[in-house]
């Protein structure tokens, strides 16, 4: 059985600049096809826009508020929403809101920097 602890889990920045605790994935699990990390976002930081050729993922907001950018469309996230990211598609968030903005990233296949194209604005 692999349980991994957030508090324990070593924080690392992603290819887009945002900080993530990696909670399961191949490189500390059991877990193949997918992972499931914890990002986090200071105040007033944004991601660098981005897209993944291959893979789609989840985010749900569990602190703070932020503004959620896919293409051209934009929408105001917050505690409790999901957002669906398919593969392919441009996407950076933002933190608007006045504390750290935390939120769950669902990958599969598992996030990998190789798949993370950095877009410029």
């Amino acid at each position: 059985m692999d349980v991994v602890n957030l508090n324990e889990a070593p924080p690392f920045t992603t290819k887009d600049g945002s900080e993530i605790r990696e909670l399961l994935a191949h490189r500390n699990s059991c877990i193949q096809k997918q992972s499931l990390a914890e990002a986090r976002l200071p105040i007033g930081a944004s991601t660098t826009a981005h897209y993944h050729p291959k893979t789609e993922e989840i985010y749900y907001i569990t602190h703070g508020e932020g503004r959620m950018q896919i293409g051209d469309e934009f929408r105001e996230v917050k505690v409790g929403d999901a957002v669906a990211i398919p593969p392919g598609q441009v996407h950076q968030i933002t933190n608007t809101g006045t504390e750290t903005l935390r939120l769950l990233c669902c990958c599969a296949p598992a996030y990998e920097h190789d798949d993370t194209v950095l877009v410029e604005s």
